[in-house]
């Protein structure tokens, strides 16, 4: 049985504050960091040696070119180059190729091999603020394995920010979107709440925010906003919405949704979830908890309108 066999159900795990990691590394050398993935992030692994690679025109240096996969052409991204490791013609022989998709995009990432899947809860991801330092950094938390070994979680947002940019977000399209729209009082004068370990999704938010004169408040993790609204006792009625991520150390947005849907004082704040991990469970899930709308990162551009919907409804 395959490493990805083994694999629980998405929601299952994220409303019990809940993660399931594929570890992997991208060099055999006996000193190589562990890394990992979320698990529902990928499909599968692939040998490398069995594709073969077309090339593509001026295209980034990270991005290899395409491999053809059961009637898919997928890119692929040069994993260990984009962390600074330069693989042998040998290497790469022998090398993986890890079959993810992101917000509906497929891509490849270059790998050595596979190692193992892991649980953890959330409260187990770290997110030292080493990380947060300067824009170059591309680790977002981290956790240990079970001989104490670190294992690095990476911004795969970053990664696609930087090799595929139009499969991100258009800031220029959120700006036209609130052309002919009325913004409410509420949201002009409140200030929104954002839940967002990503720093690249967190510039992307902040763009489309500032573009529209709107006002918001980012937390590194679901506990922080958790603990930021409690400060404020009943007083949350400068609050007229809040976006949450669902994978965060500390806390998953799922378990954010669940405790401000609970508690009277703001059970009728709308709540967006805004993630990468956009498969019906999850956007199933996120609905029996009571968020509002759900909308996939690359939609970002979408996000000021979708709350304007939910607070007119």
């Amino acid at each position: 049985m395959s490493v990805l066999d083994k694999v629980d159900a998405a929601t299952n795990l994220a409303k019990n504050n809940e993660v399931q990691l594929l570890v992997f590394r991208i060099s055999n050398k006996t000193d190589s960091a562990y890394y990992a993935i979320n698990v529902f992030k990928t499909r599968e692994v692939v040998e490398s040696k069995n594709h073969f690679m077309t090339q593509i025109p001026s295209s980034h240096n990270m991005l290899e070119g395409t491999i053809v996969l059961r009637g898919m052409q997928i890119p692929i991204l040069n994993l260990p180059l984009w962390l600074g490791v330069t693989l042998t013609k040998e290497e790469i022989k022998k090398s993986n190729i890890l079959v993810c998709d992101f917000n509906g995009v497929t891509i490849g990432l270059r790998i050595m091999s596979a190692f193992r899947v892991v649980k953890k809860n959330w409260n187990e991801m770290h997110a030292p603020d080493s990380y947060r330092v300067g824009d170059s950094n591309v680790v977002i938390n981290d956790t240990r394995l079970e001989d104490g070994s670190l294992c690095l979680v990476l911004d795969y947002e970053k990664l696609l920010a930087d090799v595929i940019p139009h499969a991100m977000v258009n800031i220029l399209e959120s700006q036209a979107n609130l052309k002919d729209i009325v913004i409410p009082s509420k949201l002009k004068n409140g200030t929104v709440l954002i839940a967002e370990d990503s720093k690249t999704a967190q510039k992307h938010l902040k763009q489309i925010f500032d573009n529209a004169n709107l006002s918001i408040k980012i937390f590194e993790n679901g506990k922080q906003l958790i603990d930021y609204v409690e400060s404020l006792g009943d007083s949350c009625s400068n609050i007229p919405a809040i976006i949450t991520d669902i994978e965060m150390p500390e806390m998953s947005g799922f378990t954010v949704v669940k405790i401000l849907k609970n508690n009277l004082k703001t059970k009728n704040i709308p709540i967006i979830v805004n993630s990468s991990m956009t498969g019906q469970n999850n956007k199933r899930e996120a609905e029996v908890l009571g968020a509002d709308g759900f909308i996939a990162k690359t939609k970002s551009q979408n996000i000021i309108p979708l709350i304007i919907e939910i607070m007119n409804a």
